[in-house]
């Protein structure tokens, strides 16, 4: 067997899919994907965007491991049906849709990582094109693009939230249901979940009603229990912190145990794996132990968060502000001014509205301490931090 294909075949086991769910989630036939595998045949132009897609790959990293178009395919595929006309699609072909699907895959992989601001355009005119594609396209290919739909505006209603340093409840919410209506259209309670449980966190972290907040993560958990362990491992987390935040410690330490109980069961092939990451468990029970006032608890598991990665993602930027909150309340300054400047070297790359929330909140109770010169270099980042344009 060519080497290529061996590699073709480590890859495809290494996402979590076996031949038969390739297939499924290509719409071929298993046979099909087993001559791929043995040499024997190659993906059709229009077939590889959503292989790049299933396997995660770049386009490059697809070439080295089935051999590409040639130049002059490329050129057919970028002069096909699947061309825009004034900066628009024009019909909901094969090659347009898997395309669609990779821009609004790779914006969402970036909004942990990036100023919202500078995603926010790009994702706008995606949901943009999905309404105009689905407006011309066959039926098949108009349940294809409801499912990225879905994708398109959970992520639009994240960036906006996220933009106006959550305070844009109403325009995040609609975004959110929008989401949530498509997903219910093609049956699909993993984006459902998914969109249901960020308009838990306008409930929890914008409006402050935890009561509210509950019953959304709840429902996010009905919704995706069956379907995802992320999603409903997510929900029962953040249902958690919901009755932290009223002083229910026996409700949310058993929130947390689903939560732990869930997590175990993730697999790759999970729909929401991308979701997921080992650090939400410590993250937000952290914040729960926070809420309820035990803060060597909170210590222990933001502490744990805060050493397992040092990406300087928005997610990190909320754990090192809580974790810098959770300092104050011991009166360790020291350590509560290490971590601040840790938060903020974070916020200024991604400007993350959560962080940045934090860092004020962190900020203010800093005020007993405002003659420290320790404390005074904090309040020129900070402001410098406010003034900043984003």
């Amino acid at each position: 067997m060519n080497a290529r294909r061996t590699l073709l075949i480590r890859r495809r086991k290494a996402v979590g899919h076996s031949q038969e769910s390739l297939a499924a989630a290509l719409q071929v036939a298993v046979s099909t994907v087993a001559r791929w595998e043995r040499g024997e045949s190659d993906p059709r132009p229009w077939q590889r965007p959503k292989l790049e897609v299933e396997l995660r790959l770049s386009t490059a990293e697809l070439d080295e491991l089935v051999p590409g178009a040639s130049p002059s395919e490329r050129g057919m595929r970028a002069r096909s049906d699947g061309g825009l006309i004034d900066g628009q699609p024009k019909h909901g072909d094969v090659v347009t849709v898997a395309q669609l699907r990779r821009r609004v895959y790779d914006l969402d992989g970036r909004y942990d990582h990036m100023p919202s601001l500078s995603l926010l355009t790009d994702a706008a005119q995606a949901l943009g094109q999905i309404d105009v594609l689905a407006e011309h396209s066959r039926s098949s290919s108009r349940r294809e693009l409801q499912r990225i739909e879905a994708t398109a505006a959970t992520l639009l209603g994240q960036l906006v939230w996220d933009a106006s340093q959550r305070r844009d409840h109403q325009t995040a919410r609609r975004y959110f249901e929008q989401a949530e209506r498509a997903a219910r259209e093609v049956n699909d309670p993993v984006a459902e979940g998914h969109a249901l449980l960020r308009n838990s966190y306008l409930a929890l972290y914008g409006e402050h009603d935890p009561v509210k907040g509950l019953r959304l993560t709840e429902h996010t958990a009905a919704v995706a229990t069956g379907a995802s362990d992320v999603i409903t491992g997510l929900a029962q987390l953040h249902s958690a912190e919901a009755h932290a935040m009223v002083g229910e410690t026996r409700l949310c330490e058993v929130a947390l145990a689903a939560a732990e109980t869930s997590f175990g069961h993730v697999a790759d092939t999970d729909a929401a794996a991308r979701l997921f990451s080992p650090v939400q468990f410590d993250r937000l029970a952290g914040s729960c132990y926070l809420f309820l006032g035990d803060h060597h608890r909170a210590e222990r598991f933001l502490g744990t968060a805060a050493t397992a990665t040092r990406a300087p993602t928005k997610s990190r930027a909320i754990v090192l502000g809580n974790l810098s909150l959770t300092y104050l309340h011991k009166r360790d300054l020291d350590a509560a001014v290490v971590t601040l400047h840790e938060a903020i070297d974070v916020v200024e790359a991604n400007r993350g509205g959560g962080g940045l929330n934090l860092v004020s909140d962190a900020v203010r109770k800093l005020r007993s301490w405002q003659s420290e010169p320790v404390v005074r270099d904090i309040y020129d980042r900070v402001l410098s931090l406010m003034t900043a344009t984003p």
